[in-house]
């Protein structure tokens, strides 16, 4: 691992603090892909505003990860970078072959990202400016998500 000395933040730290972020990382890759599926998939009436809607999620989410994964770099660590790597820390879990319907597929991206929510509240208040923005963000799409499942 590369130096976090100049940042002014404890090696032990910073170390920790890389875990996290690795963590949500995987986490947000893994609903980075699900929502990019969902977004090929989706049909019914509400197609073209739900195609919008994941369209609008894994675009914000492509954000995150770089976001994420540079903020692992400053810290002096690196980013998980492999779909291996990905799968095997994420807790969100992927549905190989199977295509649901609209809402449950509006479920299950509602349900990722309340997840992930509770995953952002681990970490450190050196990277607090960067998950907020992330936090935020999770929140206000669940919200969304959660008002169209009535």
């Amino acid at each position: 691992m590369a130096s976090s000395e100049g940042l002014g933040i404890d090696r032990k730290k910073a170390e920790e603090i890389i875990r996290i972020l690795s963590d949500i990382l995987a986490n947000e890759f893994v609903l980075y892909v699900k929502a990019r599926n969902y977004h090929w998939n989706v049909v019914g009436m509400n197609f073209i505003e739900l195609h919008k809607l994941f369209e609008k999620i894994y675009e914000e989410l492509n954000e995150f990860v770089d976001d994420i994964a540079e903020r692992i770099r400053t810290l002096g660590g690196h980013p998980p970078s492999t779909l291996k790597e990905f799968l095997e820390l994420a807790k969100l879990k992927e549905h190989p072959g199977t295509y649901p319907d609209a809402k449950t597929m509006i479920k299950n991206l509602l349900e990722d990202h309340e997840f992930i929510i509770k995953e952002v509240d681990k970490a450190d208040i050196g990277t607090a400016d960067l998950l907020t923005e992330i936090l935020r963000s999770h929140e206000k799409t669940a919200w969304m998500l959660r008002s169209l499942l009535g």
